[in-house]
């Protein structure tokens, strides 16, 4: 039986650079029996097993880095100069996770009453589906993967076909670390038809899902024919950042820079809009222009470079079409001249950061994700203002405040609309908070303690002493 053919294309060069095929339709249907099979043992190991498993498969992935690194450049174009660190972020994630397991997955005890015992426990679903992107293919698997095997379910694995070789690399390092082979399995596919077919196994109990709103939504229609199927989605953002008068504009010009393009802007909760007091619209801009005239855009395998292509042709449209409606409606190109800019090389999907000001909430540049290196800023008479416009949105991933007054920064907080608000920060999941969109962002929770509740199921006991 021929099987489909999944090519990865180089976002440096748009040449092949990696070929896998996808299972046949009777090896994508024993991928859940297989991983019932594997549950009925390993649901019984030990929580101190599972911890010893995760701990050494996370020490190996450390001593991996560079050739981890390697593979995120070469797939996705993210520059070298950062891989390794999404690696070693990663590991210090499930750390945490590891940390906090005992606690987190411990019996819960009911009130007590003379000749009673009650308590709760969390018992682990079965056998649990990932579906992983491509921008952060380490740190997005982490979140789902460690809570899910410590919780003592068993996994199956889909990556992206943007990144491919990350799930073969996860695979082989948790097997080598000690996990039984068939509690973590993986298989590629583009084909949402084959993938849909799997969501609605009844054998699959849980479904987390990473990526578009469109793509979560396909999922979550596709288990909704079974009762028994969680779904966990982690979705798109529209992340706003708000800069107040009272702060230091050289730094948070710093901040909201490489909070908006690291990663060519390819973040769920990259900054995509920046509303400025009218006080400092103009200095923040020239500090933003300082700021950006100095950022590299070029080759990803150059140490020097700061931004490299974004992930597709299609990408790159999707960013070119957002900027060209925001100035065909008035807004103004404000990017600084940059040699690397205007030079990026040839042959990639290299799309030069882009500032714009005069922009507003009638163009596609502030109200739909664009997912790349643009930076839209907006001019805002007052902090009233400014909550309204980022509530303005139908995401609610991140938002972040920028202010010397950080008691008047959390009051803000209190009002915006976000599953995680930063003050004087911004892009930064941190593992002891709970990771968490509201509104289109999605639903379920990764990280935390909160973050092992979707991997469990509750079972109360309620046990009565024997009457004598």
């Amino acid at each position: 039986m021929t099987t489909e053919t999944i090519t990865t294309i180089s976002p440096i060069t748009n040449k092949p650079v990696v070929e896998r095929h996808g299972l046949s339709e009777a090896d994508l249907a024993a991928l859940p029996r297989t991983a019932v099979k594997a549950f009925e043992s390993y649901r019984k190991t030990p929580l101190s097993e599972r911890k010893a498993i995760v701990k050494k498969a996370l020490g190996l992935m450390n001593e991996k880095q560079d050739e981890l690194a390697k593979e995120i450049t070469e797939q996705m174009g993210r520059p070298i100069a950062y891989t390794a660190k999404e690696v070693t972020t990663a590991v210090m994630r499930g750390e945490y996770l590891l940390k906090i397991a005992d606690d987190s997955l411990a019996d819960t005890p009911g009130e007590p009453q003379e000749g009673f015992k009650r308590y709760i426990r969390k018992t682990p679903l079965g056998p649990v589906l990932i579906l992983f992107p491509w921008n952060y293919p380490y740190l997005t698997l982490i979140n789902s993967l460690v809570p899910a095997l410590l919780s003592g379910n068993t996994v199956i694995l889909k990556p992206s076909p943007q990144t491919p070789t990350i799930v073969e690399q996860v695979q082989k390092i948790f097997v080598e670390a000690g996990l039984p082979e068939d509690a973590i399995q993986y298989f590629h596919c583009g084909d949402f038809k084959k993938i849909e077919s799997l969501v609605k196994a009844p054998e699959i109990q849980l479904v987390c899902f990473t990526g578009s709103v469109a793509g979560g939504l396909a999922v979550q229609k596709a288990a909704s024919d079974s009762v028994h199927t969680r779904v966990g989605l982690e979705l798109g953002g529209k992340d706003p950042a708000y800069i107040r008068p009272d702060v230091d504009l050289a730094w948070a010009a710093e901040e909201i820079v490489d909070g908006a393009i690291f990663n060519s802007g390819q973040s769920c909760c990259s900054i995509e809009r920046v509303y400025v007091h009218e006080k400092a619209h103009d200095e923040f801009v020239s500090e933003v222009q300082k700021v950006l005239s100095n950022y590299k855009l070029g080759d990803p395998f150059d140490k020097s470079t700061h931004i490299g292509p974004v992930v597709s042709k299609r990408s790159a449209e999707t960013i070119e079409s957002h900027v060209k409606d925001a100035l065909s409606k008035g807004a103004t190109n404000a990017t600084p001249k940059n040699a690397t800019f205007e030079n990026p090389p040839a042959g990639g999907n290299f799309v030069a950061p882009t500032l714009l000001t005069n922009v507003d909430h009638g163009m596609t540049v502030m109200t739909e994700e664009t997912f790349g290196p643009v930076i839209p800023v907006m001019k805002v008479k007052s902090d009233e203002e400014a909550i309204k416009l980022m509530n303005d949105s139908e995401f609610g991933l991140t938002a972040s405040i920028w202010t010397e007054d950080v008691a008047k920064g959390n009051e803000i907080a209190d009002e915006v609309d976000a599953g995680t608000v930063f003050v004087n920060r911004c892009d930064y999941p941190a593992p002891d908070l709970a990771w968490v969109g509201w509104k289109n962002s999605g639903k379920g929770q990764t990280l935390s303690k909160f973050g092992f509740d979707q991997f469990s199921k509750l079972k109360s006991y309620h046990i009565k002493d024997y009457p004598k």
